[in-house]
């Protein structure tokens, strides 16, 4: 079976789980809530599992940054319980996030160019990073014009933000991958890598969201 024969069976399996999960919402269970936090456990739980599969020397040179990471990771479980209350900022999150991933990847490959920081992460681009943040903030304009009827310029600000955090966080998990030395977190997603791989953009977007809640 290719790569992307995998790649598109579990992302079937994860749109699969994604509607289950909003018709259990709609009978009144806190599903995204829950879903979220499951996702997020699972994040901290399979990097934990990295930290002891890898080198110990490469682990102590630097434990400030991985041991950060860790507990930044356990802050996003705070937030997610928080921010899982409220559904439809988690589902606007997932639409921003979603759209500007695939619009950077899409178009990074498509336009190319210079890199953006390719010690940290060899595949993003300057062309995908703008595009990845327009994809984002359209797909949060549309949320206000399909949900409301209305254009919501604080959406389209709520887009460029996310998209960057998203993009960023990204970033910050391939730079993390590097030091390690792994390609992939995990392979519990076929073709996709791990589930922090593929929740990599609510590194930062969750936390910060959660903080301007409060």
């Amino acid at each position: 079976m290719s790569n992307t024969t995998k790649r598109i069976i579990a992302a079937i399996v994860m749109a699969t789980a994604a509607v289950g999960i909003a018709v259990l919402q709609h009978f009144g269970f806190s599903a995204v809530r829950w879903a979220g936090v499951a996702i997020v456990f699972a994040m901290i739980v399979e990097y934990i599992l990295c930290l002891k599969r890898a080198d110990r020397d490469t682990v102590k040179s630097s434990k400030i940054v991985f041991g950060g990471f860790l507990a930044w990771l356990c802050l996003m479980l705070v937030a997610i319980y928080f921010v899982g209350a409220r559904p439809w900022i988690v589902l606007l999150l997932l639409l921003i996030i979603c759209s500007a991933d695939i619009g950077a990847w899409f178009f990074g490959r498509l336009i190319g160019g210079d890199k953006m920081w390719e010690r940290m992460s060899a595949g993003k681009t300057w062309s995908g990073q703008i595009a990845g943040i327009l994809c984002g903030t359209f797909a949060g304009i549309m949320y206000g014009l399909l949900g409301a009827d209305t254009f919501m310029p604080q959406l389209m600000w709520i887009g460029i933000s996310v998209s960057l955090l998203s993009q960023y966080g990204d970033i910050t998990a391939s730079w993390i991958k590097r030091k390690l030395g792994i390609k992939d977190f995990g392979t519990i997603l076929p073709g996709h890598g791990g589930v922090l791989d593929r929740f990599d953009g609510w590194i930062y977007a969750l936390p910060i969201v959660w903080l301007v809640m409060l």
